[in-house]
């Protein structure tokens, strides 16, 4: 046919514009998953390197209860209940939701409220056994102060023990307190080196690297998998 010319690409450099097409096509989607995977990986080292049992506050004239909340005996004898400072160390500032009212009965081990961060939820259980007394409106206005002053300004209700001798017997105190945060400690590292491995292969070997140090916020960065394994390996003692 005339006026018309046949180019074979393969005897040409078609062909290789067609591999480098064809690579950064390739390209595209491993970018995407690459920056997902980075983010992740800045997220989970900044929650690297910091907290140790050290920096735990941990006074010694509260008793601790084994699923991370606290009590003190006020001279009234009402006593404040709240969160421990490892539990607040490891999610962050929290929310408070679904909180008892005054008057209202509860038992050891009954839902007490709940903390949520970001949708990720964590049920928290009573432990004493009481009438409610008070809850801490301040927690409503100003969430963060929980992890400001955990002890103090930070308590979540005020329950009027039912039986208040027998239960604390369960809780830890003065130094005895002191060595189970630790060993809590330890024992969370280990769980996540197992969790992570199971849900979140991608940042296990971040967060586990150089004997995977911890800091503040450690389950900020983590899916809701890690928080529901975290439910039940450290907050589900004494549940009814």
């Amino acid at each position: 046919m005339d006026g018309f010319s046949y180019s074979d690409i393969f005897a040409t450099k078609g062909v290789e514009y067609l591999i480098i097409i064809a690579f950064l096509a390739m390209l595209i989607p491993f970018s995407v998953i690459l920056n997902k995977q980075m983010k992740i990986t800045t997220q989970i080292k900044q929650v690297l390197g910091n907290l140790s049992a050290g920096i735990l506050r941990i006074p010694q004239g509260l008793f601790y209860s084994k699923n991370h909340t606290w009590m003190f005996m006020e001279k009234s004898g009402a006593a404040k209940v709240g969160l421990d400072d490892l539990l607040l160390h490891v999610t962050g500032e929290v929310k408070i939701s679904k909180l008892k009212n005054p008057g209202e009965m509860i038992n050891k081990g009954e839902l007490l409220t709940e903390i949520d961060q970001n949708g990720k939820q964590l049920r928290i259980f009573s432990p004493v056994s009481g009438k409610i007394i008070e809850t801490n409106e301040r927690l409503s206005e100003n969430p963060g102060t929980m992890n400001e002053d955990p002890y103090g300004k930070g308590w979540i209700y005020k329950i009027k023990p039912s039986d208040w001798i027998s239960e604390a017997k369960s809780c830890y105190f003065a130094e005895e307190a002191t060595i189970w945060s630790a060993k809590e400690l330890e024992r969370f590292r280990d769980f996540l080196a197992v969790t992570m491995k199971n849900h979140s292969p991608e940042t296990a070997m971040v967060i586990l690297q150089d004997g995977g140090e911890l800091c503040d916020h450690t389950l900020a960065a983590l899916p809701d998998e890690i928080w529901k394994d975290f439910q039940k390996e450290f907050l589900n003692l004494y549940r009814i």
